[in-house]
Order: structure tokens, then C-alpha cells, then sequence
């Protein structure tokens, strides 16, 4: 039988990725968990396996194309799946409604609901959670008098052949239902939501019914379309480039950010660098001075946990993080990504330095998966690879500090009382002033730099 793949969510809160790269043709025979596309969504490349054997009988979407979560992306001819888990990934996530009329599990008089699976992506897993369709209205034997069984009005149903009437999206306080592609339609052509009568299943509002909306409603002079003039160039904004854009947009006019600025001599980093290279635990990883500088802010956010933190606007609370997450920012041909370490602050320094190198490698191969980048507690940007002494780093969102480490340079230094060559580097730390006042930003970066200054300090402090 023909089956249809559709785009899953692969976390996120994805509403529509783009077709990078098929790695099948039409006539090609695939196995089940084969990798047969690669996505990109706003954070990351993602591939995608099959969760059929079969045969391709078509590709519904072209490589560049755009395509809404929910989507139609694959034909596969193939039998009945083995596994019925996995022929749940074709289908719609919205459970179909049942008839007029049943009543669903746990209404009254009716067994227990049992737990919901979730559809997931082949090999990521199936997840449970407890999650139940609404209830239903329906007629009910329970007597009228709503004071002595106040559930009565919501149970009863329309009377034995009246139509149903369709849901409304405000109708009893309820939120509109919509799937979110169509959710992100109507927030591109300026509909609300909550105005409309859904004509779908359950009264859910569908594409149509937006689009609709939008005819009804006075239509602004057409624009016509940019052109590019002689000697310019227009690339669409997407992908990484269009969530690094919104995330830097929501951070800078979110958060208040300060910035301090720190000259440091790191001669004696320096020479801790070429020493390690040396040792056989570092055999097999690259040594650089970005190992050093993230163990010193690992060491020195121990020292002031609140530097480590975020702050909730919805719970009006700052929240410590007592684990380090540390984010390294990576410039890729796709644009800026900031994955980070894991439990940073747990691991060794070679370890770091293992971790520090994949981290990077991964990044600029295009290949850091969203949960990579999720969870990030506090960041680095090294702009000294790129011959930069310093900047004003915006803050990642979630996180309360971001380090610039800038390029190490030889410079004229006073050395007990006497001029002296070293090499010397600027560090900038960005802060949000919500969380982190003027004498802890200091007191961190003030740590930062002793340790660049004498390494030994890091081994006294840890």
C-alpha cells in the first residue's frame, strides 16, 4: 500500500523546516530507520529516517523547499508496517474525534482513560506522557437539577438528532484549536485566532477557515516586490540566520545588558598552553587557549553562582543553576550557532579539552543537533580567532553571562616596575543587570583574568 511521510516535529516547537538534501530517488528501495532527507529548522541540519521497507514512489517536496510540520514529504509503496508504532509517524498528531454520540474513556460511567503515545521519530524512542483528548459532551441519564450534579452541564449533549454546532474558539473561555501550522498562517496574515468558528474536527480551525477570514477583511494596496538593483544581492532570511536574528532581537531589548571590559597578561597561559601540548593526556586533542580561558569561567562561576543563572519573568524568580552548561559560539557557514558542554564543570580538563574540539568540529560541519544548543547556562565567544580585541557580546537568551575573549597580542607592559613585552588580551564580560549587579560582574571578571594571569590560581580555586 502507498504511504505518505510527513515532516514530524523533532522538537523545538517546529512549524516548518526546509528540504536540504534527499538521499533517496524515486525507484529506491529503503529499509526501516534509513536516512532518507536532511532538514534544516531554525536551529540546526536534522536527518530524517524512514519508518517503512519499501519503495519510493515519489518525493513531494523539492530540495529548498519549505514545508509545514504535518506535511506530506514522502511516497512509500510498502505492506502493512510490522511494527504498528511506527506507521503512527504517517499519520496526523491530532487523534481523529470520535462519533457523535460515544463518550470518550473516563466520562461518566465509562472505563479509565489509558495513557496516550506519543508518535515520535524512529530511533529517538516512544514517549509517554498523560495527555487525554478533551471530553466529549454527550446525553447523560443524570438528572436535571444542575446543584445536586453540577456535571450535568457539561456532559449533556444536543438533543437526539439536532446537528452538532461547531466549537467556537472563545466559546466557554476556550483557546482556539489549531495545529500549528496553521496557527503560524494566521500569525502571518494578521488574523486572530480567537474571532474565528472552526469548521474542522472537534471545532478546530483549519487553513481555509483563515484564509476565509482574510477575505473578508480590507485588503492593503500590493506592494510590489523588491527587486535587486545593479550590483546588489538578496539572500532570503531563514533557517539558523532567521533564529539567531530573532533570539539576538529578543535578547537585547529583553534582557538589560552591561558590559565591563578586563586587559589581561595571559604570558603565563601562554606558556601553560605550550606545556600541555606536551603531555600525553592531551595526546590525541587540540590544545588552545580557549581550554584554559573556559576552565578559569567554569572555576570562577563556582565561585559566584549567581553569575550562573537565568531569570524567569513569568515567576518573577532568578533561578541558580548549580550545574555548568557551558556554551562555546560558533561561526558556521550557516550562521552563528552556540552549542554547549554538557556538565561542564564536572569534567577534567582533558576532558574539556576533548569535549571543547568535538563541540567545535560538529559545529562548523553543520551537524549540531537542537539539543545540543538547548539548556545553556553561560557562554564564550572567542572573536580573538578572528584578529578582534574586543566587543560587546549580546547575551544568549536564558542566560545571565557572555564572555569575549579577544586576540592575544605582544604589547609593551609594566613588569615590576620595568616595561616589558607580554602577551596580552582583552576580555569582555555582558551581563543582565536584572540578575548580576556591578560588584559580582566585576568580582567574576576580576577571577577570570587573575587566573589567565597565573594559572596557578585555577588549581588554588577549584
Amino acid at each position: 500500500m502507498r504511504r505518505e511521510f510527513k515532516l514530524p516535529d523533532v522538537g523545538e516547537g517546529l512549524t516548518e523546516a526546509e528540504i536540504v538534501r534527499w538521499h533517496v530517488r524515486p525507484g529506491d528501495e529503503v529499509k526501516v530507520n534509513q536516512i532518507v532527507v536532511e532538514i534544516e529548522t531554525a536551529k540546526s541540519i536534522v536527518e530524517l529516517p524512514i519508518p517503512w521497507d519499501g519503495q519510493v514512489t515519489g518525493l513531494l517536496a523539492d530540495e529548498g523547499q519549505t514545508v509545514d510540520v504535518g506535511g506530506p514529504i514522502i511516497a512509500i509503496e510498502t505492506g502493512e508496517p510490522a511494527d504498528p508504532q511506527t506507521a503512527a509517524l504517517a499519520e496526523d498528531l491530532v487523534p481523529a474525534p470520535p462519533a457523535e454520540g460515544a463518550v470518550e474513556p473516563g466520562a461518566h460511567g465509562s472505563p479509565a482513560p489509558k495513557e496516550e503515545r506519543q508518535a515520535v521519530l524512529v530511533g529517538y524512542g516512544v514517549k509517554t506522557g498523560a495527555t487525554r483528548r478533551r471530553t466529549r459532551r454527550t446525553t447523560s441519564t443524570i438528572p436535571a437539577d444542575p446543584v445536586a450534579n453540577p456535571s450535568r452541564v457539561e456532559l449533556e449533549g444536543p438533543p437526539s438528532g439536532a446537528a452538532p454546532q461547531p466549537a467556537t474558539a472563545t466559546g466557554a473561555g476556550r483557546a482556539a484549536l489549531a495545529k500549528p501550522p496553521v496557527r503560524k498562517l494566521a500569525k502571518d496574515l494578521g488574523v486572530d485566532l480567537a474571532t474565528l468558528t472552526g469548521t474542522g474536527p472537534q471545532g478546530s480551525i483549519t487553513r481555509e477557515d483563515v484564509r476565509a477570514a482574510t477575505a473578508s477583511q480590507p485588503q492593503p494596496e500590493p506592494q510590489a516586490q523588491a527587486q535587486p538593483q545593479a550590483g546588489e544581492e538578496r539572500i532570503p532570511v531563514k533557517g539558523v540566520r532567521k533564529m539567531t536574528a530573532q533570539a539576538m532581537v529578543a535578547s537585547a531589548f529583553t534582557a538589560p545588558h552591561v558590559t565591563e571590559f578586563l586587559q589581561v597578561d595571559v604570558t603565563e597561559t601562554m606558556d601553560a598552553v605550550r606545556r600541555l601540548r606536551t603531555l600525553p593526556d592531551f595526546a590525541e586533542v587540540k590544545v588552545s587557549p580557549l581550554l584554559l580561558v573556559a576552565k578559569a569561567v567554569l572555576t570562577a562561576a563556582r565561585r559566584h553562582p549567581m553569575i550562573n543563572s537565568s531569570w524567569d519573568e513569568a515567576a518573577q524568580e532568578i533561578v541558580v543553576k548549580h550545574y555548568v552548561n557551558l556554551g562555546i559560539a560558533a561561526a558556521t557557514p550557516r550562521g552563528l550557532v552556540v552549542p554547549n558542554v554538557k556538565n561542564a564543570h564536572q569534567l577534567s580538563l582533558p576532558g574539556l579539552a576533548a569535549e571543547l574540539a568535538q563541540l567545535t568540529e560538529t559545529a562548523r560541519a553543520g551537524r549540531t543537533q537542537p539539543a545540543e544548543m538547548a539548556g545553556g547556562t553561560i557562554t564564550i565567544t572567542n572573536v580573538g580567532v578572528f584578529g578582534v580585541d574586543a566587543g560587546t557580546p549580546i547575551l544568549n537568551p536564558g542566560e545571565s553571562a557572555i564572555l569575549a575573549f579577544g586576540q592575544v597580542r605582544d604589547m609593551p607592559w609594566v613588569v615590576d616596575g620595568a616595561l616589558a613585552v607580554r602577551k596580552v588580551t582583552t576580555l569582555a564580560l555582558s551581563f543582565d543587570h536584572r540578575v548580576v549587579d556591578g560588584e559580582l560582574g566585576s568580582l567574576f571578571l576580576r577571577d577570570v583574568g587573575a587566573m589567565l594571569e597565573d594559572p596557578l590560581r585555577m588549581l588554588a580555586w577549584s
